[in-house]
């Protein structure tokens, strides 16, 4: 059970108008009381998975870090509704029974018509909040959009199991996969995982092409994948970003990219698009930020979905 002090804020009145998300979040417990278009935050309090990828750990003290920066934004829309679940954690090593536990609460939250927000934790929520949405929606053709220098899509390895590196694998076991990854760096992807990618049939769009002057050939390629799916579900590693923006992560990248206007521009174009039932931030880590600059970039990034 998530702490109400965790939610705090300056106070400019207590008309509707005038709040704050912290004024506007319900720590709940009742998946029963979720009505339609709620967000639905759970914490996935986790690193399990990035142990085992070999990163720098840390990531699982993140989801309160992050309601912390997240609770002074303004409410924008007047309807706005924050249910916060609190968070799931993994004290005995058993990943694959954590993500479950994830999967299980995300598909409540979707079946009552919510939207799902996870905020981790190792980039190992993927496979979980993923599983979650084919579970809600089984018949329904998901397309998943990840902003992430990595595809983590590589096999699990024998006696370690699945990772912070595998989700996009184990998706692709799945069935069809329809993903777009975002964001790609070639330094930090091997020629192997660049095979399984055209394997899998996993589309994908270079840190280098990410420019404003090439934004209408990256909203095609956004288009191609949403208009061919019913549900949408997109993830976004911390990782992806400049290490002077974001150097809270397991993983930084030197030549990272950035949350300018050529970014926001099609981050906001994603948010938009109604089959958008999902969305979730890994990797934060708050042992390796500096003056909660990553964790404030993630609570950013989310807010911008609650003024859509």
């Amino acid at each position: 059970m998530i702490s109400q002090n965790i939610w705090q804020g300056r106070r400019d009145g207590d008309e509707l108008l005038y709040h704050r998300i912290f004024q506007r979040v319900k720590i709940a417990r009742d998946y029963d009381t979720i009505s339609t278009n709620d967000f639905v935050l759970h914490g996935f309090a986790v690193e399990e998975g990035v142990r085992r990828n070999k990163g720098r750990l840390g990531a699982k003290d993140a989801p309160d870090v992050i309601r912390k920066n997240m609770s002074n934004f303004p409410v924008i829309l007047p309807d706005f509704s924050l249910l916060d679940f609190g968070n799931i954690t993994c004290d005995d090593a058993n990943l694959e029974k954590t993500q479950n536990s994830l999967a299980k609460n995300v598909s409540k939250v979707l079946l009552k018509g919510g939207k799902s927000l996870v905020i981790g934790g190792g980039h190992e929520l993927t496979y979980a909040h993923y599983l979650g949405v084919k579970t809600a929606f089984p018949e329904k053709k998901i397309g998943i959009i990840n902003i992430d220098a990595h595809f983590d899509n590589r096999q699990p390895e024998d006696g370690v199991g699945a990772s912070s590196g595998t989700g996009f694998w184990q998706i692709a076991q799945e069935g069809d996969i329809n993903s777009l990854h975002i964001g790609i760096q070639r330094n930090s992807n091997t020629l192997k995982l660049f095979d399984t990618a055209h394997q899998y049939g996993m589309k994908y769009i270079l840190a280098d092409e990410l420019f404003f002057e090439n934004l209408p050939s990256i909203y095609q390629r956004i288009n191609d994948l949403l208009d061919g799916v019913d549900v949408a579900y997109l993830t976004i590693c911390m990782d992806v970003f400049n290490a002077s923006v974001a150097p809270g992560v397991s993983a930084s990248a030197y030549n990272g990219i950035f949350a300018d206007s050529a970014f926001m521009h099609f981050y906001k174009h994603i948010l938009k698009n109604e089959k958008l039932v999902a969305l979730d931030v890994a990797e934060v880590n708050p042992s390796y930020d500096i003056q909660d600059r990553t964790a404030r970039l993630a609570a950013s990034l989310i807010n911008e979905w609650f003024m859509i």
